[in-house]
């Protein structure tokens, strides 16, 4: 495992961190993909395929010592997807919702080699305090969430004082499963 070099085909700051933890060359490549999933798609379904759907454009300039790591985290409330949202008002509108209730984190990844692809998914639970409208407004003015799933991250501000508690992997809230990756990478590559 020791010769392999990751391939991570994502613009996201958090997931180019966090893949540099764990201590394998990381090349960043990067090919735009519309993230469109059927609409009849189980929403649990979705981050796997949307993981797949990205790894397409990459994975013809693979060397063969190359893994390419390709992922997509979503939120689930009440069996709806929640996605990125569209502007603060949007963000605010999602915060809102999600405000004293739990919800699912989803991130799946897709793994592609030359010679093979392996996808897994990994869920958490998040459970959130209730939060003011004075809390939320101060987030999103703030820390700008426009760009994650559900309109908050974890390892910022709302997740110090509104998150209560976390079943499973925190990494993978924060868009990115560590240890299930390095897993399936000793196990599969």
């Amino acid at each position: 495992m020791s010769s392999i070099k990751l391939i991570l085909g994502s613009k996201s700051p958090r997931r180019q961190a966090l893949i540099q933890e764990l201590g394998f060359p990381v090349e960043i490549r990067i090919k735009e993909v519309d993230e469109i999933y059927p609409a009849d798609m189980e929403a649990e379904k979705v981050p796997e395929f949307l993981a797949r759907l990205k790894a397409v454009p990459l994975k013809s300039g693979l060397l063969a010592n190359e893994i390419l790591v390709t992922s997509d985290t979503i939120v689930i409330l009440n069996g709806e997807v929640i996605g990125k949202p569209k502007d603060s008002s949007d963000a605010k509108c999602m915060l809102a919702h999600l405000s004293g209730k739990a919800h699912s984190v989803i991130s799946g990844v897709c793994l592609t080699s030359n010679s093979k692809e392996h996808s897994f998914s990994t869920r958490t639970e998040v459970f959130f305090d209730a939060l003011t409208s004075a809390e939320i407004e101060h987030y999103v003015n703030t820390f700008q969430p426009l760009d994650k799933a559900g309109s908050y991250g974890i390892q910022e501000w709302i997740g110090y004082i509104g998150v209560s508690k976390i079943e499973g992997c925190y990494y993978n809230v924060m868009g990115l499963p560590l240890h299930d990756l390095y897993r399936v990478l000793k196990e599969q590559f």
